[in-house]
């Protein structure tokens, strides 16, 4: 099982976009209608930190890969040749300058109207790190850091997340 995790600030940025730009999903009057809903567990696949806490239960399983988005913006490189090893693939060099060049966020966001048909404008915003400063107030910032304190911080899939790096203003 290959559990790719994203930091919940940079999460909640991102699905308050996809929300409001799919109509299958209840759209937000304003990302603080959406905050309170994402804080409130009133998300409509429940809490990302319950999320979170479920998988850290397996964590340590032989069969399980923990890996996040931000690992993968750092070094897509070191992160595709991990997840090569775990699932037991061999790449050649040229295997894996293929998979790094299909996998990046541009050439998906530039495919994605074959690969993902409409939802493909949505599913591709940004791909950045970091976007949730444009929209996090400063007592949203403050109310997150506590809930992952609280609830994440000290699990293993709370550490792998680096919080400290791309979570704190």
């Amino acid at each position: 099982i290959l559990l790719l995790i994203r930091n919940p600030k940079d999460l909640a940025t991102s699905f308050y976009h996809f929300s409001n730009g799919l109509s299958a999903f209840p759209s937000y009057e304003s990302w603080d209608d959406f905050f309170v809903a994402f804080m409130t567990e009133k998300m409509p696949w429940g809490s990302y930190f319950n999320y979170l806490s479920e998988w850290n239960k397996y964590a340590d399983y032989e069969n399980v890969m923990t890996i996040t988005y931000e690992e993968l913006k750092e070094n897509q490189a070191l992160g595709v040749k991990n997840i090569a090893s775990f699932l037991g693939v061999s790449l050649t060099g040229e295997e894996l300058q293929g998979v790094i060049g299909r996998s990046s966020f541009q050439s998906m966001k530039n495919n994605a109207q074959k690969t993902h048909g409409m939802l493909g404008s949505i599913l591709f915003r940004k791909g950045g790190v970091s976007d949730w400063k444009s929209l996090f107030k400063e007592n949203q910032n403050e109310e997150m850091d506590k809930v992952f304190e609280e609830c994440i911080a000290k699990t293993k899939v709370g550490k792998k997340l680096k919080y400290e790096v791309y979570c704190k203003a």
